[in-house]
């Protein structure tokens, strides 16, 4: 049976990826409900966890270096007692496996070869370009649900993902294109990028140590 993580770690967790965001981007990384998420967040406050600041009238959070430990305990100590470190050290290398043709593919939809061996910025003004690029993406993006499928057999909380990715794909396609790689919204690249930081953490990995694995 799949596991529901305690809201406080989901909570910790996407205050993790969000970097800094507020009630309703927090609860939207894995559907929490707005007050779960506000009752989390108060807790933490209380604690030293994490701190909120009002920006342009609107609360956000943010984690404090001792709400960063406690939440990458709590995230170990959960997939040890349950016994999935390999199950999601599985999906992992298999997510690291799509990562390049991502990355290329982001790069791609961004700038084009002008002809004379320069690029230049995608104007998106030649539509059979840009609609292999995006056969590409609908590609990655059935891989990426098949892997995130197995992942939600042991942990809920991967459950939301592929709702988050067919929200920004359907976007894209109907037209929204900066849905594919516009930072500060959750597109698909931000998406795809807070999936990547959401394993890492969950398995103990640094960033910027991971490509010496």
């Amino acid at each position: 049976m799949s596991h529901q993580s305690d809201p406080q770690l989901l909570v910790s967790l996407a205050l993790r990826l969000k970097g800094f965001g507020d009630i309703d981007a927090i609860s939207s990384v894995h559907a929490l409900d707005s007050a779960v998420t506000q009752g989390a967040l108060s807790l933490m406050i209380d604690e030293n966890k994490c701190v909120m600041r009002q920006v342009e009238g609107v609360d956000k959070y943010v984690l404090t270096p001792s709400g960063r430990e406690d939440g990458e305990k709590l995230l170990r100590e959960e997939l040890d007692r349950l016994g999935l470190r390999a199950a999601v050290q599985s999906g992992y290398e298999q997510f690291l496996d799509l990562n390049p043709a991502m990355l290329q593919l982001c790069t791609d939809w961004q700038v084009v070869n002008d002809g004379s061996g320069e690029q230049k910025l995608n104007d998106h003004s030649d539509s059979a370009y840009d609609d292999e690029v995006l056969q590409r993406l609908a590609d990655l993006d059935r891989q990426v649900t098949r892997i995130l499928s197995d992942l939600n057999e042991v942990l809920i909380r991967f459950s939301n993902y592929p709702f988050r990715f067919g929200t920004a794909l359907d976007k894209v396609l109907a037209g929204e294109l900066e849905w594919l790689t516009k930072p500060i919204m959750p597109s698909y690249h931000t998406v795809w990028f807070e999936l990547h930081e959401d394993l890492l953490a969950t398995l103990g990995i640094d960033r910027a140590s991971e490509s010496a694995l």
